[in-house]
């Protein structure tokens, strides 16, 4: 039985290109079949995706759910700041956090995608 990859693209978006995408992708009837997290500038995406919170979107990729206690663990860090660390996450949408506590990053891979221009 092959089972499929489940990838997420990260990107940095100008919002009015991502409503741009969603209203054509409602326009055709064929939604995006790629999983995207868009953020509207680099400044956000850095605030958001500390290298801290990197690491845990890193261990939790294709982990299933994981105890805060047991990620933190797992990244060598204090319960504590792994706990805040997951919360700016969980509130940012880039992880679920389950009834039980439990965090998931419901993805096998993360694809990130952007793209540098001149300085004007």
């Amino acid at each position: 039985m092959k089972t499929t990859m489940k990838t997420v693209v990260i990107e940095v978006k100008a919002a009015n290109e991502s409503f741009d995408d969603m209203r054509q992708a409602l326009k055709s009837g064929k939604p995006d079949k790629q999983a995207r997290i868009s953020f509207v500038s680099f400044d956000l995406l850095w605030k958001v995706l500390t290298p801290n919170r990197w690491h845990l979107i890193e261990t939790l990729t294709g982990a299933g759910p994981i105890g805060v206690r047991e990620l933190a663990r797992r990244v060598k860090r204090d319960v504590r700041a792994v706990h805040a660390d997951a919360q700016a996450l969980a509130l940012a949408g880039l992880i679920d956090k389950a009834a039980d506590g439990k965090l998931h990053f419901p993805y096998d891979a993360v694809h990130v995608d952007f793209k540098l221009h001149k300085a004007a």
